[in-house]
């Protein structure tokens, strides 16, 4: 069931739905905190420029994250293989098995970092925007990896497709 809408006829509940139009690669976003490492899946990664090199990630205020990233200034985007979809949603909160399915590791700034990601940005926060209920975390990529084979995990209108 397709839907239209404009003006005050735009809810959240329509909004969710036509963002889930588009598919996208199933990202986690990690930081090493005072209490240990966290995390959440974070399908609004995105970069924002190549020189210098810089990413954007957008947290919900009511993530527990948040807190990490933003006291310890920094964090990892980790891109998805195909075959983690209950670690995505143990990330998600549909599950209780956070950081403990996979390998992890660091790179430059401490902040956890999958092993097995098919691509990983670790990057040093820079700037905090805050609108509505997220707030924008721009970092400076300071270390990456990507492991050149493989297949993504998808996330397309609310659930995964490769698993």
């Amino acid at each position: 069931m397709g839907i239209e809408a404009t003006g005050g006829e735009i809810d959240m509940g329509k909004f969710w739905r036509t963002l889930g139009e588009r598919p996208i690669g199933a990202t986690l976003v990690t930081a090493q905190s005072a209490d240990g490492p966290t995390g959440f899946l974070g399908l609004s990664a995105a970069h924002v420029t190549a020189n210098p090199p810089t990413m954007l990630v957008s947290i919900d205020k009511k993530t527990s994250a948040l807190a990490g990233v933003i006291e310890n200034g920094h964090f990892a985007v980790n891109y998805l293989p195909e075959g983690c979809a209950e670690m995505a949603n143990a990330f998600g909160g549909k599950g209780e098995k956070v950081f403990e399915d996979g390998a992890w590791d660091t790179l430059a700034t401490g902040a956890p970092v999958y092993t097995e990601a098919l691509g990983v940005f670790d990057c040093e926060v820079e700037t905090v925007v805050e609108h509505g209920d997220i707030s924008i975390v721009i970092g400076t990529v300071k270390g990456i990896r990507a492991k050149g084979e493989g297949a993504p995990l998808i996330f397309f209108r609310g659930k995964f497709l490769s698993d």
